[in-house]
């Protein structure tokens, strides 16, 4: 009895071991493999965030070709984040609401990311027509931005808005990027390397900030 018992026992610390060094990775890469964040298209969106035009559609959908000047006068385009993983926003220099807690937020993120060349951030000014270049360089320097990570842009008005609304869907409201129209989100949304979006989050909220890292990390492995 003791031998046979014996012999069970060093069957099972030997199927144990197996299980350990073989099985156990293996069943890891799987389960890692199929967690994969959603490819969000316009049919998957809030209709109320999507334009008219976009609606319908249901696959393909990438960020269009941009062209914006960050806060050191340089030109900005999608050239600057091909390859990159990044995180996009809209705000305004003189908010004193939404805007501080999103800033900081994205300071968490910069913070974290901070040696990561494969991650970037991206904020859009909806106010272009009083965020000029020495406002932005003013602001950036103020918040402790890097620039080499995180490009704080103006532009043409009506550029700015139909990336918000036709590419990114950060807003509810309607409008042509006119004079008397005007933008106010909260959201930010994150980009994969091929342009498309893959999460999009409360930038209000500290705490959605580890699910931001969390789903940066998730996407970061999908390219592996």
């Amino acid at each position: 009895m003791d031998i046979q018992f014996f012999k069970k026992s060093k069957y099972t610390f030997l199927f144990l071991i197996f299980f350990t060094i073989i099985a156990l990775p293996a069943y890891y890469f799987l389960v890692r493999v199929d967690q994969k964040l959603p490819i969000y298209n316009p049919s998957d969106i809030n209709p109320k965030l999507v334009d008219n035009s976009l609606r319908m559609f249901t696959k393909n959908h990438t960020i269009s070709d941009f062209e914006l000047i960050n806060q050191n006068g340089k030109k900005v385009t999608q050239k600057d984040y091909e390859g990159k993983i990044y995180v996009a926003d809209f705000f305004f220099v003189t908010c004193k609401g939404i805007c501080i807690p999103m800033s900081n937020n994205m300071l968490k993120l910069q913070e974290e990311f901070e040696d990561d060349n494969d991650i970037m951030f991206l904020s859009h000014t909806v106010t272009p027509e009083l965020d000029s270049v020495p406002v932005l360089k003013a602001y950036t320097d103020r918040k402790g931005i890097n620039d080499k990570k995180w490009n704080v842009t103006t532009g043409d008005k009506k550029h700015i808005y139909e990336l918000a609304r036709k590419s990114y869907f950060a807003v509810l409201d309607e409008g042509d990027g006119g004079v008397q129209d005007f933008i106010h989100t909260e959201n930010f949304i994150l980009i994969d390397k091929d342009k498309r979006i893959r999460g999009m989050y409360d930038g209000t909220k500290y705490e959605n900030m580890q699910k931001i890292i969390d789903d940066i990390n998730l996407l970061k492995e999908e390219y592996k």
